[in-house]
């Protein structure tokens, strides 16, 4: 068996249930916590920021991510302060675009500069990662999730890409 404290890799736990945060958060091995609307939703979530503040109480001291839910770049940066305003280990995820197509980057730019840390989520090719890292602030930690799962799912071999 594998000792994972060993492995050169961070885990995340991934979900909206208060139950199993509090439980993976008494594992070392789970370096922070990410969420997202969807798995909100899905656990019965009815007031965002209430469910986020409470995530906060059980999880004061590792990173956690927590999603804009808008859709449109200017509610999406008022979504992204707002968020990152609940507490000092927040991170905000920002999809690389929108439903539209969008691209985030000049969000990501503007966040990364006034010190968001931000979680760029849904990448899927390497155009995409090396927009954000071209664009963020040295100066403020960031997360780049690389969808690699679902390029798989796709029948594509992901490590190339």
């Amino acid at each position: 068996m594998i000792d994972i404290s060993k492995l050169n890799v961070k885990i995340f736990a991934d979900g909206a249930d208060l139950k199993s945060i509090r439980a993976l958060y008494t594992q070392p091995f789970v370096k922070g916590f990410t969420t997202n609307p969807t798995l909100m939703r899905q656990a019965g979530v009815s007031d965002y920021k209430s469910f986020a503040l409470e995530v906060l109480q059980v999880v004061p001291d590792r990173p956690v991510s927590f999603e804009v839910f808008a859709d449109d770049i200017p509610g999406m940066e008022a979504q992204a302060f707002e968020i990152a305003s609940w507490g000092k280990n927040v991170n905000v995820k920002i999809p690389i675009t929108n439903t539209k197509g969008e691209s985030t980057a000049s969000l990501v730019k503007r966040l990364s500069d006034n010190g968001v840390v931000c979680n760029i989520t849904a990448m899927f090719t390497l155009a995409q990662v090396q927009s954000i890292v071209d664009i963020l602030n040295p100066a403020t930690p960031a997360i780049l999730s690389i969808f690699a799962g679902r390029i798989a799912d796709t029948g594509f071999d992901p490590v190339p890409l």
